[in-house]
């Protein structure tokens, strides 16, 4: 009888040992999971902030790279229209040098026909 007590009271500490350890299995399951939640989280949030700052830092490098070119265009520009201006003033010195040795010489060629 005290065989079968002693066996009973085994079985049932056994039992109860075989509880706490699935019950401790899934408080541990549970941890871990909350545990990679939180990582997951935590890296998505990290992935977002690098992503938000490459982009800022992108968009910085892509408005400093439009002044400069807005710059240089503009500079281009200046630079075109002193050469175009000074290219013009010469033409017109040409055309008027040639125009007004055209008429000397018209009017020496009516002189020497008239005279």
């Amino acid at each position: 009888m005290e065989l079968i007590k002693k066996i009973k009271d085994a079985e049932t500490k056994a039992q109860q040992i075989i509880e706490k350890a699935k019950a401790d299995a899934a408080s541990r399951a549970e941890k871990e999971r909350e545990n990679r939640q939180s990582t997951l989280k935590k890296a998505e949030q990290e992935r977002k902030k690098i992503i938000e700052s490459a982009a800022e830092e992108a968009q910085q490098e892509a408005l400093d790279e439009i002044k400069i070119l807005k710059e240089k265009a503009e500079k281009n520009r200046q630079q075109l229209h002193h050469k175009a201006q000074s290219k013009m003033a010469q033409a017109v010195t040409k055309v008027m040098d040639y125009l007004g040795s055209h008429f000397a010489k018209e009017s020496q060629n009516d002189s020497h026909i008239r005279g």
